[in-house]
């Protein structure tokens, strides 16, 4: 049996997902009649909510006597070590690529990786039934892409020979065939582009850890390539780690990817991609062999977070309500798992009782903070933080490409609001009513900037960026152009007092809401944080007069999500984040404890 290792890499939302599904309906024993769910590759509660994929995740196809290992990565600029990682198991990539929208800021970032490994992407054009659809121009765009990115004479061979497809309607084709039947088409073109990789069976075993995965029987799990040789189960093994130290191991399991399951297999040859148990301290980067002076594949770099944030116990007046793990040292020990598997997150556990915790993005930590409460843990956050770095005793920091597309008409304010932001725009198109923008905007300016892009576009607009690189500080950072009406007092919300409060900003209550003193109800449109009363009723007196007892009629409240809340938060507000709720509250809850610790 021959083997074909590919990951499929694409920009959030361009069909990578659905490619897969597709890809593994393809299967030689495929049963028609079990069938397959849409998006089966997301198995994550919180994927299938969101609709995104987060974790890159491994299955096998057998095609034609061949096993195609397929790995599906995330398209999210937050998750991209899940990518960075994977890259290192494989022989080639997919990369695609909407056929309309063409290459996005995270095309860029997936493809810079896939070309300094020396792979050779397999261009997949998908959404072709769109009716915008515009395959030569996006064909022009990679080009460019590709050669900004210093790609070989050999990478950009498959540039002029695409894989065209539709694939949530399991077709593709090439200019060669373009009867439009099936999807292996791709999976043809796969077979014959990458080449399989050569076994040699007089050399000692040999592996790489891209990956980690946790089981509760088999504990910690390392997941990667075999590049020489067999691996037997109960083999003797030496781990040599990224510091070039090395220990003794040895394979108590082996599990291989058989379509959407993993396989116990007694033994696994060279270049399958395999998950070992058995060496409870793996980490990724390290290098597995049968022989204690192997030499050591090369190192996995992973690029540092560029965000951190403080975890801390809850201490509201609604402490412990909800959750069953409250304290301290239940959220320490969670924390602590959570850097089993997740390798890009670091943690600072010698702050005390508050927590440091450093990731690539909101949207990466409100993932983990998101899990946690599903766990019922309870907790608060502080707002987030940009991390900044030092070289040759200058201030650095990180600073992010921005990729805008909005309706005509619409861009000047985008391009006025990114202006202020220190945002420099670097280009500018238009095309069938539809304006792309691209800037290179701090990443500290964009914090709780795309809520507010998704209020000035009227929710027409896309917005994405990625990490470009680290350039010297740009200077201090405005006070946000938001402030807060914070309750005066504990008790429940009245809709009297809602409806008279309303007209002076967003309300984030619904009538006969629980809130306390210091917590946010409001988004306050005057120029000031405001105290206000809204547990106040109605007196009611046994007087009537025409006219006065009509209902109230409330505006729409504003219920924010996890990333909305954080987004939202400055650095004396915290976001209470419980099983069943989430609350906007101030550091100091009572107004004399602020204005006695207010920094001028």
């Amino acid at each position: 049996m021959s083997f074909r290792n590919i990951a499929i890499i694409a920009h959030v939302d361009h069909g990578k997902t659905t490619l897969v599904d597709e890809l593994l309906k393809a299967d030689d024993n495929f049963d028609t009649r079990v069938g397959l769910e849409v998006c089966a590759m997301d198995s994550n509660a919180q994927e299938k909510e969101r609709g995104i994929t987060i974790y890159s995740k491994n299955t096998g196809i057998n095609y034609k006597g061949n096993k195609i290992n397929i790995v599906d990565t995330p398209g999210h600029a937050d998750f991209g070590s899940e990518v960075e990682r994977v890259l290192r198991t494989v022989d080639s990539v997919c990369l695609v690529v909407d056929a309309y929208e063409g290459p996005m800021p995270q095309t860029k970032f997936v493809l810079k990786k896939s070309l300094e490994l020396g792979l050779h992407p397999v261009i997949v054009i998908n959404k072709m039934d769109k009716p915008s659809a515009r395959a030569e121009w996006v064909i022009d765009q990679l080009f460019d892409l590709f050669v900004q990115l210093g790609a070989t004479d050999e990478q950009l061979e498959h540039l002029h020979e695409p894989v065209y497809a539709i694939a949530r309607e399991w077709l593709a084709w090439t200019d060669e065939n373009p009867e439009r039947k099936d999807i292996t088409p791709l999976l043809d073109f796969v077979m014959e582009k990458v080449a399989e990789a050569p076994n040699n069976s007089q050399a000692p075993f040999k592996m790489q850890i891209a990956n980690l995965g946790f089981d509760n029987f088999l504990w910690r799990l390392g997941i990667g390539r075999i590049y020489e040789w067999v691996v037997k189960i109960g083999q003797e093994v030496f781990v040599t780690s990224n510091d070039w130290k090395k220990r003794k191991g040895k394979i108590t399991e082996i599990l291989t990817n058989e379509w959407l399951v993993k396989v116990k297999a007694k033994e696994a040859s060279a270049w399958d991609i395999i998950t070992i148990a058995g060496i409870p301290d793996i980490f990724v980067g390290e290098t597995v062999s049968s022989i204690e002076n192997a030499e050591p594949m090369p190192a996995i770099t992973i690029d540092e977070p560029t965000l951190k944030m403080e975890f801390l116990v809850n201490n509201s007046p609604f402490a412990g309500r909800e959750g069953k793990f409250v304290t301290s040292r239940q959220i320490r020990d969670r924390l602590e798992k959570e850097l089993e598997t997740n390798v890009w997150l670091k943690i600072d556990f010698d702050s005390g009782e508050n927590y440091e915790v450093a990731g690539r993005w909101e949207l990466h930590l409100s993932v983990l903070i998101e899990t946690m409460r599903r766990e019922w843990f309870e907790l608060q956050v502080w707002a987030p933080v940009v991390i900044m770095h030092e070289e040759n005793g200058k201030k650095m920091e990180p600073i992010e490409n921005v990729s805008v597309s909005v309706p005509a008409g619409n861009e000047w304010v985008v391009i006025a609001e990114l202006g202020k932001r220190k945002g420099l725009m670097s280009n500018m198109i238009e095309n069938n009513g539809i304006v792309s923008l691209e800037f290179r905007v701090p990443t500290r300016w964009l914090l709780g900037f795309k809520s507010e892009f998704t209020t000035m576009t009227k929710w027409e607009g896309l917005l994405s960026s990625s990490f470009d690189c680290f350039e010297e500080y740009k200077g201090p950072i405005e006070k946000r152009s938001v402030w807060s009406m914070i309750s005066m007092e504990n008790g429940k919300t009245m809709a009297y007092s809602l409806f008279n409060l309303q007209d002076r900003g967003t309300i984030f209550v619904l009538p006969a809401t629980e809130i306390y003193e210091g917590m946010i109800i409001w988004e306050s449109n005057k120029w000031q944080d405001l105290t206000v009363n809204a547990t106040k009723n109605k007196k009611l007196t046994n007087v009537r007069a025409s006219g006065t007892d009509e209902a109230l009629k409330l505006t729409p409240q504003k219920i924010m999500s996890l990333e909305e809340a954080i987004d939202y938060i400055s650095g004396d507000e915290y976001v209470e984040v419980t099983p069943l709720s989430i609350r906007l509250r101030k550091k100091f809850l009572s107004e004399w404890e602020r204005k006695r610790n207010k920094k001028d």
